[in-house]
């Protein structure tokens, strides 16, 4: 854990300070939060499946997800207001930090034919989603024991004001994008 609070504190610091003129310590970007989220839409009527999830998410985590519920009705998708549609998680300080690093260093690297993230996740304001089709990628989950695979939209938020800051603070800290 230490260490990437380590590389973010001091290459990161100098690499954004010397590109971006920074000249103190409280104006470079930090990582503020991070915030996973779970749909279960098609397990949506099956207990074993969503303790499951919540489980899997759990131990992936370090932290008991809460339940999100809709916020309108919609017919399509047979959701009424206030049914329960996923699991969210929010990370911050030394949570976050263990998550981040065993995202960077094991689970990315993990996913078959990995050529790099998309830059096409950042929002215009600094934050970054990317998504990933199978929870077992991490270490804390076995593919044999896993009876349901899921996926979750992992979103990283900034206090950079733009995209070209943070992707320069994200690259600093380990994250590998195409091209």
């Amino acid at each position: 854990m230490k260490k990437l609070l380590d590389k973010n504190d001091k290459i990161a610091l100098q690499k954004l300070s010397a590109k971006y003129g920074f000249k103190n310590e409280l104006q470079m970007p930090k990582i503020s939060k991070v915030v996973i989220n779970c749909g279960f839409n098609p397990a949506r009527d099956n207990e074993a499946i969503l303790k499951e999830m919540k489980l899997n998410l759990a131990k992936i985590t370090g932290q008991i997800p809460a339940i999100r519920k809709a916020k309108k009705a919609i017919a399509g998708f047979k959701i009424r207001k206030g049914d329960p549609v996923g699991y969210i998680v929010t990370l911050r300080g030394r949570r976050m930090h263990d998550f981040l690093e065993k995202l960077i260093r094991v689970a990315l690297p993990r996913i078959r034919d990995f050529k790099g993230l998309d830059t096409k996740g950042f929002d215009g304001h600094g934050n970054y989603t990317l998504a990933l089709r199978e929870h077992i990628t991490f270490p804390e989950i076995q593919a044999e024991e896993a009876d349901k695979l899921f996926g979750m939209q992992i979103s990283i938020v900034t206090t950079a004001g733009n995209n070209e800051v943070a992707k320069d603070l994200l690259q600093n800290l380990g994250f590998v994008y195409r091209g």
